[in-house]
């Protein structure tokens, strides 16, 4: 227990850093260790895809000979860059010698935490949409909540390691040494490998991450595009690839993104809004019920968060499936266990100990921060890094985790729009939350279903923490009970459900070749 303590104490520091830069981009620059994978995980170009039908989908032509004029002016590029190396170019190689999937995650939380801000209301008491048409208008977009960022989290992964499966493929077919073993007055300046260098792992990496986070973030295009130069020359001076591998793989990273976008387009995601009459129905069908519908506490009333997100397309499962594996009906409003349960609530309210509002601070992920998924994101990445995974296994694992994470979203949403339960302040005035009410019905709790789902495929991948991880995700769950902003059913279903999702995570990773 000392041990997690520790851990959320580290944690917290690091989301207070997020929450005071939210209104600008501002790097952690964690002193992660140079990447030094166990295994390389050589074979990875024959595992499962998610998006991709097979991991050579799309073709990618032969480098040029070790032999030829134009490879040996790629060598002269990085012997040149070498010769010359300041110190600053040697903090960037060493900051993105940690790894690209590492390092492009945390720059994508730096991103949802900064877009992490809901809109103000306009003079007439009506809230303005953000516009992915119009990115740069007030308000701008995205306004990344929880469910969009654990959708956006999910496809970026997704695309990174499509993209790793089909360059370690052409690797091994192509089979070009590293410069570094071509020339021997080429320094490698990172870990050395017996892996082929074209095409690129960092260059696959950080072309899907651009493609997709330029469609999710717009607004941000100029510094993510930065970011994804500065690792390709980092890439280049470190003598690990020439310019031809790294061509090679933003290519493929490309292409790979492209058809990892045509899925997204075509999700429901842009449905999820909704509109005002579609709002206005689900607390009529909930009110004809006899139930009490939820509705917003904010003043002005806000709109509900992503009504429809729950018929959003998940990745583990069809959406058949989804509508199968809702919870049952929470307890009705008029009965003597609803009420028992607000009576709960308001204990927690009136009664909550110093450890229990330290709880709900640390998990509380609210505005301005990278949101749930993305804590859940900080975690396994701060554990990846102990397992010193190889890159592609490092895709594989956060590509789980994010789809596992989302699909629980989806049915989270699902759940909370199809009961539209009210929230315990809504039923009680005199209830007062210790972290803010959530702009959406309580059953069930997002922080649960998340929580579970992601604890549940991360025991998996690191099965000797399985027991840290569940504990942190009851952890998670109670804090919604003790910040007084969900019952204790919500919390309870909420953990059951998410652990259904996870099992789903669990078969696709059974089923993909890494194992």
């Amino acid at each position: 227990m000392k041990k997690l303590s520790n851990y959320i104490i580290s944690c917290s520091l690091c989301a207070l850093i997020l929450v005071g830069c939210k209104q600008e981009l501002t790097e952690r620059n964690l002193e992660f260790p140079i990447l030094q994978p166990s295994k390389t995980d050589a074979n990875a170009g024959d595992w499962k895809p998610v998006v991709l039908a097979t991991a050579n989908e799309f073709a990618l032509a032969a480098p040029l000979p070790v032999t030829n004029p134009a490879y040996i002016r790629e060598l002269n590029e990085i012997k040149g860059h070498q010769q010359n190396m300041t110190a600053q170019q040697k903090a960037i190689i060493h900051y993105w010698g940690a790894g690209a999937v590492v390092r492009w995650n945390e720059i994508m939380r730096e991103l949802v935490a900064k877009r992490n801000l809901p809109p103000y209301q306009n003079a007439d008491g009506t809230y303005p949409i953000p516009s992915a048409a119009n990115p740069f208008g007030y308000p701008q977009f995205p306004f990344s909540n929880p469910p969009y960022a654990a959708r956006a989290y999910a496809y970026v992964s997704v695309a990174q390691y499509d993209a790793l499966v089909a360059a370690y493929f052409y690797k091994r077919q192509y089979a070009r040494l590293a410069p570094y073993k071509v020339d021997a007055a080429i320094k490698p300046m990172l870990t050395e490998s017996d892996l082929p260098a074209y095409p690129s792992e960092d260059a696959v990496v950080a072309a899907a991450a651009v493609e997709m986070l330029k469609l999710l973030f717009p607004a941000d295009i100029a510094f993510i595009q930065a970011k994804a130069d500065e690792q390709i020359l980092a890439r280049i001076m470190a003598g690990m690839n020439t310019r031809s591998d790294m061509e090679a793989g933003i290519a493929l990273g490309r292409l790979v993104a492209a058809k990892v976008i045509a899925r997204a387009a075509n999700d429901n995601m842009s449905r999820a809004v909704g509109t005002p009459a579609q709002w206005a129905l689900l607390e009529t069908q909930m009110a004809a019920t006899g139930e009490t519908p939820w509705m917003s506490l904010e003043t002005p009333k806000r709109p509900p968060m992503l009504p429809f997100f729950g018929k959003v397309r998940p990745f583990l499962f069809d959406s058949l499936t989804n509508i199968a594996i809702r919870p049952p009906a929470p307890p009705p409003t008029a009965s003597a266990k609803f009420k028992e349960e607000l009576a709960e609530v308001k204990k927690y309210a009136d009664n909550a100990t110093r450890d229990q509002i330290a709880i709900v601070h640390f998990w509380a992920d609210g505005v301005g921060t990278y949101t749930p998924p993305g804590h859940w994101n900080a975690i396994a990445a701060e554990d990846f890094v102990k397992e010193k995974f190889s890159e592609v296994r490092w895709a594989r694992n956060m590509a789980l985790l994010n789809m596992s994470i989302m699909d629980a979203g989806i049915t989270c949403w699902d759940t909370k729009y199809t009961y539209f339960n009210p929230r315990p302040s809504q039923m009680d005035p005199s209830i007062k939350t210790s972290t803010g009410v959530p702009n959406f019905p309580a059953y069930t709790s997002g922080h649960s279903t998340f929580s579970a789902a992601a604890a549940t495929i991360l025991g998996h991948i690191i099965p000797s923490k399985a027991n840290e991880y569940n504990n942190m995700a009851k952890q998670a769950s109670d804090s919604r009970l003790f910040g007084a902003i969900h019952y204790r059913s919500d919390c309870e279903v909420g953990l059951v459900q998410g652990k259904k999702v996870g099992a789903y995570a669990i078969i696709r990773a059974n089923g993909d070749g890494a194992n």
